[in-house]
């Protein structure tokens, strides 16, 4: 159990990224009021929850009304978790967890980035829905989706945390140390992902 929270937690914060996203979020809100940083951080961090939350709530019934069976979810989840952290490992910005260029010019124009690209794609984004359904599909019944339910909670609580100093965080640490913390998260992440990748293989086919 112990074992299963730890893998789940560095898992989801991985994915999350509250160091990289809070360099992302102190370039997109550059010239904005404090107040206006931390009402914009907050909205973004609500909004993400609320999807994260339902998405983890409706993921078993996802999966039964798609006809897909958890042990293939797991390969495919893998899969998907294992290119974000070559993304992560090479400093790359791609989709799966940050915007793309055009999404970034389009978000250069507006005044509110709570929702656009905050919520979506930067928190909730392929990467952490994926996750968030993965963990949906551990055994262990209502106990360990409680204690799931709180590491999402939790890894957004931090991720808010982080986006309220991204400023201070990201003159202390620059875009070389960002990059730098950015690329060990990808090497655990590359190696919990390959460890999905192999229990679905062992459910489907062993």
């Amino acid at each position: 159990m112990v074992d299963l929270l730890i893998n789940s937690f560095v898992v989801f914060f991985v994915v999350i990224d509250p160091i990289g996203l809070s360099a992302i979020f102190a370039a997109l809100t550059r010239g904005y009021s404090r107040e206006a940083r931390r009402r914009v951080a907050l909205h973004g961090v609500v909004l993400s929850t609320v999807i994260l939350v339902l998405f983890f709530f409706a993921g078993d019934w996802f999966l039964q009304a798609m006809g897909i069976e958890v042990a293939a979810f797991r390969m495919a989840g893998g899969l998907l978790l294992l290119l974000l952290s070559v993304d992560m490992v090479f400093a790359r910005q791609s989709g799966l967890r940050s915007t793309t260029s055009g999404e970034t010019a389009e978000a250069e124009i507006r005044q509110d980035i709570s929702v656009f690209p905050l919520a979506f794609p930067l928190i909730a984004g392929p990467g952490a829905l994926t996750t968030v359904l993965l963990m949906t599909a551990q055994p262990g019944g209502a106990t360990v989706s409680s204690l799931m339910l709180g590491i999402i909670i939790l890894v957004l609580a931090i991720t808010w945390a982080m986006l309220l100093f991204a400023e201070q965080l990201y003159r202390v640490l620059g875009e070389t140390g960002t990059n730098m913390i950015s690329r060990v998260l990808g090497v655990v992440l590359a190696a919990l992902a390959v460890q999905f990748i192999v229990d679905g293989a062992k459910a489907a086919f062993w």
